[in-house]
């Protein structure tokens, strides 16, 4: 269930691409909510902390994840691993580039949050099978309460992100909520 605190910040997982075209799912449709959520966030207070997926060029840095069907991706350098235009930090906000799928493993994310007070987090990016599910458990064995946005995820199908939202409800019941839910309860907090 969502409840936004004084003790919640906003995580923006691996929202990349660069210029993401306006006719796609990311592009077009999830792109508006991601700001949204995030000039709602920034007016209300609650941090905001953003991730970056980021490889060399070289690979060595890429591990185990080219054993899965991914090909090499994000890598230093490539347009497309930049966040999105239109999204970015700002500011005092942190920018955690991330090497792993989880935002936790091997970062400064966990200190970051706790430097903050924050025992609740709001989860938006993608994709929601791999890194947010990674994320998302990581942040649920630490103690911190969720609400994944549902409709600012995309997955690597429809399938998966279906599953994955699944599995976050399985841990945490009534963490999956929509942008609306989210902006809601932001705005909600201004007054």
């Amino acid at each position: 269930m969502l409840n936004i605190t004084d003790k919640t910040a906003l995580v923006v997982v691996d929202f990349q691409g660069g210029d993401l075209p306006q006719d796609t799912e990311y592009g077009g449709v999830t792109l508006p909510k991601a700001q949204a959520m995030v000039d709602a966030a920034r007016r209300s207070g609650v941090p905001v902390v953003w991730i970056q997926e980021v490889h060399k060029p070289h690979l060595q840095d890429i591990g185990r994840e080219l054993d899965g069907s991914e090909g090499a991706h994000c890598i230093e350098g490539w347009p497309g691993t930049e966040i999105a235009t239109g999204l970015g930090p700002i500011g005092g906000e942190f920018h955690v580039k991330k090497r792993r799928y989880s935002a936790f493993f091997g970062t400064d994310l966990d200190i970051i949050l706790r430097s903050y007070d924050v025992d609740s987090l709001i989860l938006i990016g993608g994709f929601t099978d791999i890194c947010v599910l990674y994320t998302a458990v990581d942040a649920h064995a630490r103690d911190f309460r969720l609400a994944v946005a549902s409709d600012v995820l995309l997955g690597s199908s429809d399938q998966a992100h279906d599953d994955a939202l699944r599995m976050i409800t399985s841990l945490q019941p009534g963490s999956v909520v929509t942008a609306q839910d989210v902006v809601r309860q932001l705005e909600g907090a201004l007054v």
